[in-house]
């Protein structure tokens, strides 16, 4: 009998993480819940070592799985999952729990009224969130609200819940898929597209407000935030000329 939950994570360079224990934290709250649960990692091609600590945790606790994929960025390493996932209902979350999976009891009650997709909101104060994050952050929403998902104040927040059968129609059509070669942690606005193809489709969709806290303490991703702003912002404008072009029609 398939799970009430796929929690579906992509790990890529995450040690630091893993070493302080945040699969240990996931299971304890999963094991206090009364419905049948998987955790599905995808390992995105890590090179830090961190991936052998997922394996040994994976050999003692069966209803967690480690798959590989190809390296891809965040999307892809989700999409790898995705396909993998089993459950009713598919949790996307990260591995540093910025946001601790426990908050998927705020999430979880949406699902019996008739939501098709939940997502988290990390509110306007962000604990332990660098200025400049917080500059890029707030002009990254107030261009993507001019252009679309108006009602939506966090599209970006990694904690997000579907009905399985809307993210496995929608998720494999993301642009940001059409080119897989990616070099280091690639984010982009994938969220933005996903959320707003939701809405194409008729999915009904929650935003509910969220603990969040910037735990990540990784060193590995060789990130560039100014770098992921510009091309995120990007990414806004082609999904807006995608819609323009009819290209959100027939998914």
């Amino acid at each position: 009998m398939k799970p009430k939950l796929s929690v579906v994570i992509t790990n890529y360079n995450e040690k630091e993480n893993l070493q302080r224990g945040v699969l240990e934290q996931m299971h304890q709250y999963l094991k206090s819940v009364d419905f049948s649960w998987e955790v599905i990692i995808n390992d995105d091609g890590s090179t830090d070592g961190g991936d052998q600590i997922i394996k040994k945790f994976v050999e003692k606790n069966k209803d967690f799985k480690l798959i590989h994929g190809s390296h891809g960025g965040k999307a892809a390493g989700l999409l790898n999952g995705i396909k993998h996932a089993t459950g009713e209902i598919i949790l996307t979350t990260d591995m540093d729990q910025s946001t601790p999976l426990n908050e998927f009891d705020k999430l979880y009650p949406w699902f019996g009224k008739g939501y098709d997709v939940v997502f988290g909101s990390r509110g306007k104060l962000r604990e332990n969130f660098p200025w400049y994050r917080q500059l890029t952050s707030w002009g990254f929403r107030t261009v993507r609200s001019i252009f679309l998902l108006r009602h939506v104040s966090d599209t970006q927040c990694g904690f997000k819940a579907y009905k399985s059968e809307v993210l496995k129609r929608i998720f494999p059509k993301l642009e940001v898929l059409k080119n897989n070669l990616s070099k280091g942690w690639v984010v982009s606005a994938f969220d933005v597209e996903l959320l707003y193809m939701a809405e194409k489709v008729g999915a009904n969709l929650k935003e509910v407000e969220v603990k969040w806290r910037d735990e990540d303490t990784s060193t590995g991703k060789q990130r560039n935030f100014v770098k992921e702003s510009v091309d995120m912002l990007k990414q806004i404008l082609m999904v807006k000329m995608n819609d323009s072009a009819g290209k959100y029609e027939k998914i």
